[in-house]
């Protein structure tokens, strides 16, 4: 409840206060310093946890930020050594393969003399084209006798050959190019049946 105010008229003017006392005063007494009052988060015990709490996930944080930065860094180095790497390869393919367009041009060259010079000439390419494949690691498989295997066979046609074993290859008719999983293509075949 508030206290009326008091007059204050009958109080002697500031000008005639008594002056202050001279000589020795006594050294006033040191304040007691008080602990602050509990704060807001006194019942869960979190007031100065909470800025180390804080410091730690914002560390965290940024580390976090970093580490998906450094791995779209290497992320975007790794496809740009795999594009030039592909591109390499191409080129060293397509290198491999100008003498077999060039001896091809000769042929087309040569194309007015006999028969004989042109044929010869095309399968002088058509080996060098080879050379060529097996050189990149893709070996041809063109042998006919030999068993069935599916993974390097793709049966065309069955047939009933009295020369040949049940179950084996008894003609070509396109050759496959590798082995494994560094197949380009299967052979196509035909095969021998049991009578």
């Amino acid at each position: 409840m508030p206290t009326p105010p008091q007059d204050r008229s009958s109080d002697p003017p500031f000008a005639a206060a008594a002056p202050p006392p001279q000589g020795h005063l006594p050294e006033p007494e040191p304040e007691p310093v008080t602990e602050p009052g509990p704060g807001p988060d006194a019942a869960t015990g979190q007031a100065g946890g909470e800025d180390a709490y804080t410091t730690a996930l914002k560390e965290v944080e940024d580390r976090w930020r970093r580490a998906l930065a450094d791995l779209d860094n290497l992320r975007k180095r790794h496809a740009r050594e795999l594009d030039r790497e592909r591109a390499l390869e191409r080129a060293r393919t397509a290198a491999a393969f100008l003498p077999v367009v060039d001896n091809l041009e000769l042929a087309l060259d040569h194309a007015g003399s006999g028969p004989g010079a042109i044929v010869e000439g095309i399968r002088a390419v058509r080996d060098q084209a080879v050379s060529v494949l097996e050189r990149l690691g893709y070996e041809r498989h063109a042998e006919t006798g030999v068993p069935f295997d599916p993974a390097r066979h793709e049966v065309v046609a069955v047939v009933q050959d009295p020369d040949a074993e049940p179950n084996t290859v008894a003609q070509v008719l396109r050759p496959g190019y590798g082995q494994g999983e560094r197949q380009l293509r299967p052979a196509a075949v035909t095969v021998a049946k049991r009578e």
